[in-house]
């Protein structure tokens, strides 16, 4: 029997290539995003290879989100994979000039959403007493960069959440891991930096870790065997030393 994966934050970046990569395999995907427009595309491109269906909310919104998963039509109801995957990251100022709302939409993303998609679907892993949870995080999760402040807490927030529920969840037998990409060139850096010329030069003068990538590495994680569970995984690109050392070619 085919399996069934939710994915958050499916409109683009690693969320998109995830929902590509699980495609190729035949995995039926219930896609989540923001932007209606781009889940239509997606779905009318991936309906080739495998049966989908889109969930137009923001899961910062509790009750959106649990309404539209609790909508989900008979064939799509029990998801066996959840990709927690939707987040952002706004600003990077020190603390003492951070925007409150910049914060506020980090943790009600970063943290909240996760918790709100997740509180909708552990349930019914829990009486199947199957499933595999992956949530996306961060190097930011591993350490703290001078401006990081509230992301990287936000980050740090999603790998003791997902040890929190490796652990509540270890005697249902159900999976739980984290994939903490570093440089990933998606559309992370112009929502951070606000398409300044910043947010163009983030990339350039190395090979940056790009969304297939880290969604050839989430398959990786799902499609081990029962007895295995990739708990903890970093990833950086061969240029990348830590979140702040990054060897680029001027």
């Amino acid at each position: 029997m085919k399996k069934t994966a939710l994915i958050t934050g499916a409109t683009s970046g690693i969320g998109e290539a995830t929902a590509y990569e699980f495609a190729k395999h035949g995995i039926h995907l219930v896609l989540c995003g923001r932007r209606l427009n781009r889940l239509n595309t997606i779905q009318k491109a991936l309906e080739r290879l495998t049966n989908v269906h889109i969930l137009n909310f923001d899961v910062r919104d509790k009750t959106k989100t649990l309404q539209a998963i609790e909508s989900l039509p008979n064939a799509f109801q029990n998801i066996d994979i959840l990709i927690n995957n939707a987040g952002n990251a706004h600003g990077l100022d020190p603390i003492n000039e951070g925007s409150i709302d910049d914060w506020d939409a980090m943790m009600d993303i970063n943290v909240k959403g996760l918790l709100y998609v997740s509180k909708a679907i552990i349930p019914q892993m829990t009486a199947r007493q199957s499933g595999h949870i992956i949530n996306i995080g961060s190097s930011a999760g591993k350490e703290v960069y001078p401006k990081g402040n509230v992301y990287c807490a936000s980050k740090h927030a999603v790998l003791a959440i997902t040890e929190g529920m490796r652990i509540d969840l270890n005697p249902f037998g159900i999976k739980v891991g984290a994939i903490s990409p570093g440089l990933v060139e998606t559309e992370f850096s112009q929502v951070r930096f606000k398409g300044d010329e910043v947010a163009d030069s983030v990339y350039k003068g190395f090979k940056a870790l790009q969304a297939n990538d880290i969604a050839e590495i989430i398959y990786f994680a799902i499609s081990r065997p029962p007895h295995v569970n990739i708990a903890d995984l970093l990833v950086f690109p061969t240029a990348q030393a830590s979140s702040t050392i990054v060897k680029k070619n001027v």
